[in-house]
């Protein structure tokens, strides 16, 4: 399984240093965090979300991708001074390239105590055939 790259560029008018820039994942965190294992049934992708509920986090595939992402917001609190304030929720969005050898109607997630558990059967893929191609004159 492949992970797509979907970014926002930081320096807009000029998309040859957004990229540049944007490849140095060092700098940028990944939201969430995920796990991706494989066993001889499936590959299970394991998503770190706390604070967010089911209701909050939205997943499908879409011309053979997995898409998770969700919308949701810390709220303004403008009624309190933060001295310190490190606890937020963010809108993300995170996309999966699927490998060929999986049943996508037969995708299953749980949400459990803030972690989402991703489960995409395998099937067998088909063995490639060569198909000769008559040119005419």
């Amino acid at each position: 399984m492949r992970y797509m790259i979907t970014r926002s560029h930081e320096f807009p008018g000029d998309p040859v240093f957004g990229d540049l820039f944007d490849d140095w994942s060092l700098t940028t965190p990944k939201i969430p965090p995920v796990d991706v294992s494989e066993n001889q049934d499936a590959y299970v992708l394991e998503a770190e979300l706390p604070g967010y509920t089911e209701n909050e986090v939205k997943l499908n595939v879409e011309k053979h991708v997995l898409h998770l992402s969700s919308e949701k917001k810390s709220a303004e609190c403008k009624d309190r001074k933060f001295l310190v304030r490190e606890r937020f929720c963010k809108g993300f969005e995170r996309s999966f390239i699927l490998p060929e050898d999986v049943n996508e109607e037969a995708i299953s997630a749980r949400f459990d105590n803030g972690m989402l558990s991703i489960t995409i059967p395998k099937v067998p893929v088909e063995a490639s055939k060569k198909i000769q191609v008559r040119i005419q004159q």
